[in-house]
């Protein structure tokens, strides 16, 4: 279930936990609960998450454009990849999120922005998130990206000058040709002790845009834009848990199909190895080694992979020193097994191939 008190900005306090015990002690000491300050307890759905920004004058909403996160659910709106146009989503459930989006701005009697986050399942079936009745940190993106003066046309509404009064008839916009991308810029080698896994609660302290003709070079560009290290080569950090090693197989294939070296910890090396993955190994610390963050302060790895088990303690505390230590000395930290892939489109598209003469 995701757990979080029942107001909150910026995902404060927000978790995702997995069993009665975690719940409990989330409700013991994370948040004050009362009469006053209940906690919203939701299913949590594994999927998409998608994005609308709307205008409604009350009797009819303007939708500029729909925008899909790289990262799914679970990860703080703020702190995921965003692109518009969408890319990996049904006409039909575009027409359903339009839908939504309509009929709840004009039930709820919205005049103005409002936001609306939506997860789409693996059944393609749309679920609302939460619908926020204001202007979002997405209005400034989508704004450049479609070429709409949101904030202007939403101010005339506010005013009293509806939308068809300001030459607007249709409901959703035509969607662009090019690709925007919105990523998020993080702090966390400026900020002691912050943990660098993404999680509800929102972390990222700015963002950037990048735009081309193909979504990997736009991808390229924002992510260059906020500042991460992009190298297509060197050397790949793993220590995957273990429900997400066969997510994560194909990945790690593919950074070394690109020719970085692969080192990983004890369990993770030993799965790659299985899948003929040339791997070394790195112990961890509570095994009494301390080479991994020896290898990272000496700056012989380019990125770290790195996803953890909840519920199991020691793997928490040895990937919390791993991503400390990473982002102290700038290097590239991956939580999300949907960036890693994302960076992986944009790799192979900047990495000059060498093949053999074809006779074909």
């Amino acid at each position: 279930v995701l757990v979080r008190p029942s107001y909150v900005l910026g995902g404060r306090a927000m978790q995702i936990v997995s069993n009665e015990e975690r719940l409990r002690h989330y409700l013991q000491t994370a948040v004050e609960v009362n009469v006053d300050s209940p906690v919203l307890v939701d299913r949590y759905i594994m999927g998409k998450e998608l994005e609308v920004d709307a205008i409604c004058d009350g009797k009819e909403v303007f939708i500029p454009g729909i925008m899909e996160h790289v990262e799914r659910t679970g990860i703080h709106s703020g702190d995921s990849i965003s692109v518009y146009p969408t890319f990996s989503v049904s006409q039909q459930a575009k027409e359903k999120i339009i839908d939504y989006t309509v009929k709840l701005g004009l039930r709820i009697g919205i005049v103005g922005l409002y936001n609306i986050q939506f997860i789409l399942d693996a059944d393609d079936e749309v679920y609302v998130i939460e619908v926020n009745p204001r202007s979002s940190r997405t209005v400034p993106f989508l704004s450049k990206s479609t070429g709409v003066q949101m904030a202007h046309i939403a101010t005339q509404v506010i005013l009293g000058r509806s939308l068809r009064e300001q030459g607007i008839t249709e409901v959703y916009g035509r969607e662009k040709e090019r690709w925007y991308v919105k990523a998020p810029a993080f702090s966390f080698a400026k900020i002691r002790g912050m943990d660098s896994y993404l999680s509800p609660e929102m972390k990222s302290t700015g963002e950037a845009i990048g735009y081309d003709d193909k979504l990997t070079r736009a991808l390229y560009k924002a992510l260059q834009a906020t500042g991460m290290k992009v190298s297509n080569y060197g050397t790949l950090f793993v220590t995957i848990a273990d429900r997400d090693k066969a997510t994560a197989l194909p990945l790690v294939r593919r950074f070394y199909d690109l020719g970085f070296n692969i080192e990983a910890t004890t369990g993770t090396a030993e799965f790659l190895r299985g899948h003929g993955i040339r791997t070394r190994t790195r112990r961890k610390l509570s095994e009494g080694s301390t080479e991994i963050i020896d290898a990272l302060r000496q700056g012989h790895v380019n990125y770290v992979m790195n996803t953890i088990d909840i519920n199991q303690h020691n793997t928490r505390l040895d990937g919390y020193e791993i991503r400390r230590t990473a982002v102290e000395n700038n290097v590239t930290v991956f939580t999300a097994l949907e960036t890693v892939k994302v960076l992986l489109d944009v790799l192979e598209e900047i990495t000059l191939r060498v093949s053999t003469i074809d006779a074909k």
